[in-house]
């Protein structure tokens, strides 16, 4: 008897190696990806602006970075002691005004150079619902807890969608000619917004979404939506909240990406590299034993001889540890 709805999920082509640059940009639910990434020791870099979650304030940062483009203490705004852009997450709030420009436009420097030798662009929509100023109708990406009368909420419409990622792709593939694009939409639902609006809005991007990878080439869809809401589709893989999936639910995401948008020796390399990541966090109940020590020794010549094979992933936090036993008097 079947339990679950399959999905066939085609095989990336080409597939994610351990010698490609991704950027992920978007909501909470790509830090899920990127962390699993990172976490393995992927080149990666996530959010340069913090946490996005509608098409118009991830396509605006996009073209931050392809223009380089620098920002300066006009972008900011006081609220609640501290100084804050429109443009950015929280993250980069500060009460002081230059130290916010300053980590802005540090984050804004890397993202450029990034994308501009970037092999793939993960973009995770999580919302169609924009929030615009109400004094100039200019769309924010983050409320910064202002107050509601600040803003106008505006439901995208699927057109409207649709021209701003048609915009933004023409730039990005002008900018980096060799980039691949991954789309997903995130499966937390904003309930906030209310169960039928959460519904419209994912429709909405769903059908803008695979209006854009039937139109371009080197763009593919990830379904880490429909992961959740159609095969899992049970609120025990839930939180608490009934709105974030659960960390049962985003890990059996996660490896169908691995599955998806890897080979086999990547996968293989990838539960490789988990090993040693979690044999460094492992904490010895008596460092000076003999057993530890040999631990320690095993666990070096594992991560040399990965070093030796895979020269272009960095293992200097894993030699240092583990040459801690070598450099004991």
């Amino acid at each position: 008897m079947q339990f679950q709805v399959p999905i066939n999920i085609k095989k990336l082509e080409p597939s994610i190696t351990y010698k490609d640059k991704i950027l992920l940009i978007g909501s909470c639910f790509t830090e899920h990806i990127g962390n699993y990434l990172e976490g393995t020791k992927f080149n990666v870099l996530q959010n340069p602006h913090g946490i996005l979650f509608e098409p118009v304030g991830v396509c605006d940062s996009l073209v931050s970075y392809i223009e380089n483009r620098k920002y300066t203490e006009d972008d900011l705004f006081y609220l609640n002691e501290a100084w804050h852009s429109w443009h950015h997450h929280s993250r980069f709030s500060s009460v002081k005004k230059e130290d916010a420009i300053t980590e802005i436009n540090k984050s804004q420097q890397q993202a450029h150079e990034f994308l501009k030798d970037a092999d793939w662009l993960i973009i995770t929509l999580g919302s169609s619902f924009v929030y615009k100023l109400v004094k100039n109708m200019r769309p924010v990406v983050n409320c910064h807890k202002a107050p509601a009368q600040t803003f106008i909420k505006h439901l995208s419409t699927i057109e409207e969608i649709i021209t701003t990622l048609d915009t933004t792709i023409h730039r990005l593939f002008h900018f980096n000619k060799k980039l691949r694009i991954i789309f997903t939409i995130s499966p937390v639902r904003h309930l906030r917004d209310g169960v039928m609006e959460n519904n419209r809005s994912k429709a909405r991007l769903i059908e803008a979404v695979h209006h854009m990878v039937n139109k371009f080439e080197r763009l593919y869809y990830f379904p880490a939506y429909e992961l959740v809401i159609d095969v899992l589709r049970d609120y025990r893989f839930y939180d608490i909240d009934m709105a974030h999936p659960n960390y049962s639910a985003t890990q059996f995401v996660l490896e169908k990406f691995a599955e998806s948008c890897m080979d086999e020796p990547t996968q293989n390399l990838m539960e490789d590299i988990r090993k040693i990541v979690i044999a460094r966090q492992h904490k010895p109940f008596n460092p000076s034993s003999q057993q530890h020590k040999q631990f320690m020794r095993t666990q070096l010549q594992k991560v040399e001889e990965l070093q030796k094979e895979y020269n272009y992933i960095d293992f200097t936090k894993e030699l240092a540890y583990f040459s801690k036993e070598e450099q004991a008097p």
